[in-house]
């Protein structure tokens, strides 16, 4: 079976197979066909699949092979492309474009969507979403240091003492845990608030403060959170609200699958931080949980609040 791995748009630095992958796959039987220049953004370049066994091709030749595998949804000119009977194997999002599969289905292809694989234990080897979100709440952090005016960690000085950093995270889930015990390792004071209560003995096995939301709802089978409703959700943002004030660094993660992310701070909400603050929104592409958040961008407030 001929696998291909074309090369992601402009801007994206993953690349759905390393050399290593590849050569898993080589191992197995199958001719596997990278497209020219597809792992150099992630520090693959060709040469490191030739020496694996790849076959580099040019992109005329990816898109008709039998297996096709990427990182997110390709065009519709490059799924037309594949012939009958192919497989499509990507993060496809299909809750949040409906018409997706509808678009798919005329042209004969199979197509799995690697991102709708269910939180359960026998899954987690393909469980991408959690893979993903562990090291985007690593970084996240990472991000939020690099942009803070002080370090993390309290420092005793001959000049004097300087307090940690107060890192406040919203959501428990994968990223958040991944968040919360990064900043704690850092020597951060870690807080964080979850609407699901059960996860507030997760919380504090990371190190972290758990800060319950008022009305709670039970929690999702699904290991997600679902949907509050208004009055409950009107609640909570007056929590975070408050937590963010008293808060150095603010790290939000909540995502709703198949639905825009949540609002959880709007601008007085932002307005109320310190000046030096920094907000990260782990849920930009999708919405954002933050009123002023801008997709792919870093932007600073009036009051002087950097969101990333």
């Amino acid at each position: 079976m001929r696998i291909a791995i074309p090369r992601e748009p402009e801007g994206h630095a993953l690349v759905a197979a390393t050399p290593q992958t590849a050569a898993l796959l080589i191992r197995l039987g199958h001719e596997v066909a990278i497209e020219e220049g597809a792992g150099v953004r992630a520090s693959f370049p060709d040469d490191a699949y030739l020496e694996q066994g790849a076959s580099i091709v040019p992109e005329s030749e990816v898109w008709n092979a039998d297996v096709v595998l990427c990182v997110d949804a390709p065009s519709q000119e490059r799924i037309a492309s594949m012939h009958p009977g192919a497989i499509l194997v990507s993060r496809l999002a299909p809750m949040r474009d409906p018409g997706l599969a509808e678009r798919i289905a005329p042209t004969g292809i199979t197509a799995l969507a690697i991102d709708a694989v269910p939180r359960i234990s026998r899954a987690q080897a393909m469980d991408v979403l959690s893979s993903q979100a562990n090291v985007a709440g690593y970084r996240a952090v990472i991000e939020a240091a690099s942009r803070f005016g002080r370090v993390f960690t309290g420092q005793v000085t001959a000049a004097g003492k300087m307090p940690p950093a107060r890192v406040y995270v919203i959501g428990a889930g994968v990223a958040g845990l991944a968040a919360i015990g990064t900043a704690n390792s850092m020597g951060a004071r870690v807080h964080a608030s979850d609407v699901r209560p059960e996860v507030g003995e997760q919380v504090e096995s990371m190190g972290a403060s758990f800060v319950p939301v008022p009305s709670l709802q039970e929690g999702s089978g699904d290991g997600y959170a679902k949907e509050m409703d208004a009055d409950a959700a009107a609640l909570a943002r007056a929590l975070y609200a408050e937590e963010a004030a008293k808060s150095d660094i603010v790290i939000t993660t909540a995502n709703i699958p198949g639905r825009r992310s949540p609002i959880l701070l709007d601008e007085a909400a932002v307005a109320a931080m310190a000046p030096g603050s920094v907000i990260v929104d782990m849920a930009a592409a999708n919405g954002g949980n933050c009123a002023l958040t801008v997709p792919g961008e870093a932007i600073t407030t009036g009051n002087g609040v950097t969101i990333i």
